[in-house]
């Protein structure tokens, strides 16, 4: 029997996912909540879904839904993803889960607590040639002792024109949490912790946008004993490939999403040999999420606690990096903010004498 689901978002990511959960066959989209009930109405038409609801306290009483597939602006992740947990549904949350670690520690804590699933989308990660180079740069006969890395994730955002303008779209606003290294820096950076682990530091130079969120940078990761640089923005665009550097030779590939081409050079033979399987190409604006939505199915119609918690601690481990990255430059979100505020009313109430 197929998961049947419900959606937080109607935007075009939605769509991606609502198309590939379809073809996957694992899912049955039942319910759709949007803020706007014309919009939510015209959304569950073009998708053939007639039950809308306006209210989250509605939506969640659902009791023909087993998960939630959240695609709203980042801000309100959080205390969506909340609410959904503790309705007792498992739930698929786009990238990036929540702004802080304290928010994700405290959903993965509310998830087990209900006995249900929470899994961030991150989609090039169960695509079937990352899995292949993730099986490659691990082998020794292929690239032995790795030195370094280099990933690209730089596309011109047409969004960035309304910054341009004077406006500010909901991914380059503080108070939506938004921002290129959470919306697109996300995906090298999780290319990097899922190939070669968390790291044990990192450092960012950003190029910081008139609204006070980051347009793009250069991210070095530093591990024991290479190093990984990452460039990635929103306000401009890089043609360059994707490399990581070892000794018997040098991996290149395409790109961090959508991976067609896994490239080794030996260079002792000179010679370049093609790894990567086939890639399913799809039609845009939908963006390949099919493998993600038949994975993640999986993991919750067979309660599949060890590959959850494989995902769980990735998602940790990639929050720990670009929370401390935004940290260092001054990025604050709100949740940052209410953070330390709570910190600071903790440590007055210790400190200070009754």
């Amino acid at each position: 029997m197929p998961v049947t689901y419900g959606i937080v978002g109607t935007g075009w990511i939605t769509d991606s996912w609502i198309s590939a959960a379809s073809q996957s066959g694992k899912w049955e989209l039942v319910a759709i909540y949007s803020r706007d009930q014309e919009k939510g109405n015209d959304f569950g038409s073009k998708h053939k879904c007639s039950t809308v609801y306006t209210s989250l306290d509605q939506f969640a009483s659902n009791n023909a839904m087993q998960a939630v597939y959240i695609a709203s602006p980042n801000s309100l992740h959080y205390e969506q993803a909340k609410q959904m947990l503790e309705a007792h549904k498992h739930v698929i949350l786009e990238k990036p889960a929540t702004s802080t670690v304290a928010e994700l520690d405290d959903l993965f804590r509310i998830a087990k607590q209900n006995r249900v699933t929470l899994i961030e989308a991150f989609r090039h990660t169960q695509e079937a040639n990352f899995k292949l180079l993730e099986r490659t740069a691990n082998q020794e006969k292929r690239l032995g002792p790795i030195y370094g890395a280099s990933f690209q994730y730089a596309s011109y955002s047409s969004r960035y024109n309304n910054v341009l303008n004077g406006e500010t779209p909901n991914i380059f606003s503080l108070d939506f949490a938004g921002g290129s290294l959470v919306d697109i820096g996300v995906y090298p950076v999780t290319f990097a912790v899922a190939l070669f682990g968390a790291p044990k530091s990192q450092t960012y130079v950003p190029f910081i946008c008139r609204t006070g969120v980051d347009g793009g940078g250069v991210i070095i990761l530093h591990y024991d004993t290479f190093g990984v640089q990452i460039n990635q923005s929103k306000s401009y665009t890089s043609t360059a490939p994707c490399e990581i550097y070892g000794e018997k030779g040098t991996i290149t590939i395409n790109a961090t999403t959508d991976i067609s081409t896994i490239k080794h050079w030996n260079p002792q033979t000179k010679e370049t040999t093609e790894l990567a399987g086939s890639y399913k190409t799809v039609q845009k604006p939908f963006v390949n999420m099919e493998e993600e939505a038949t994975e993640f199915a999986r993991i919750i119609q067979e309660d599949d606690t060890a590959a959850a918690g494989e995902l769980e601690d990735l998602s940790r481990a990639v929050l720990n990096v670009t929370q401390e990255l935004r940290r260092q430059n001054g990025i604050l979100y709100p949740a940052d903010k209410a953070e330390r505020e709570t910190t600071s009313e903790t440590l007055k109430r210790v400190i200070l004498p009754v």
